[in-house]
């Protein structure tokens, strides 16, 4: 059985990753963090005591982090210090930050990703045969996301326009952001020419599906001793 730590395990996705390894008998609710400035955080949650020490995740086989930039850099010092796995799903790292993750991976294993949604990957895979197919056409992103999401654009946005720039060895420049109501996550990719044009979109329905990517991926790092992956490899599309 996996021994499971979250962190911001009060937090929506914190709350849903929580309710959805307590339903799967693969793993064990080990550790259940929350922030020291979160207010009304409850005694304990699943039967399981909530510690606003990120050092609780000692003993811990994986933790899942969906925080903030400044939390999940503790978090990654508290993981490479205890030796846990790591399952990182918070957007808006610095390339600093990105490249102090991909060092620890030398030391620990980590998935990180900007979208951990099994359809969301499913979609960088047909931007990249798009982007390959399609090299005249002009491309432009659009993302929308609630009022409350704090970067802009969104790492999805951002991959989006990677994936496509690494193909066509061209960055991508017209990426949209909106900013609205309770929006969970929209994104559409609109290839355009003089004769045709070609949109491909995802609309996240709910953030169920991020959280049941995040247990996929903290069971695709159970077996793992050191390395930095993505989603795509744990999902098997590369």
């Amino acid at each position: 059985m996996i021994k499971l730590a979250i962190s911001g395990c009060q937090g929506r996705m914190g709350q849903l990753i929580s309710d959805l390894a307590s339903k799967n008998k693969n793993f064990e609710i080990f550790a259940l963090i929350e922030s020291p400035l979160c207010k009304d955080v409850p005694e304990s949650s699943y039967g399981v005591k909530i510690s606003k020490d990120i050092n609780a995740v000692k003993g811990a086989d994986v933790l899942i982090d969906f925080t903030l930039p400044e939390p999940t850099m503790k978090s990654l010092e508290a993981c490479l210090k205890h030796n846990v796995r790591m399952v990182i799903g918070t957007t808006g790292l610095s390339d600093d930050e990105r490249l102090a993750i991909q060092k620890a991976s030398q030391k620990i294993a980590i998935v990180q990703s900007t979208n951990m949604s099994v359809g969301v990957n499913v979609v960088f895979g047909l931007l990249k045969t798009m982007a390959a197919s399609l090299k005249g056409y002009d491309v432009a992103i659009t993302e929308t996301h609630h009022i409350h999401k704090k970067d802009a654009p969104s790492g999805t946005a951002k991959t989006m326009a990677e994936v496509i720039g690494e193909v066509r060895g061209k960055k991508v420049t017209d990426i949209s952001s909106v900013r609205e109501g309770e929006v969970v996550g929209y994104h559409k990719v609109t290839f355009d020419s003089p004769v045709d044009t070609i949109e491909i979109s995802h609309n996240a329905k709910n953030r169920g599906m991020f959280a049941e990517g995040a247990i996929i991926a903290a069971g695709f790092l159970a077996k793992k001793k050191n390395g930095f992956y993505n989603m795509q490899q744990v999902l098997g599309l590369v």
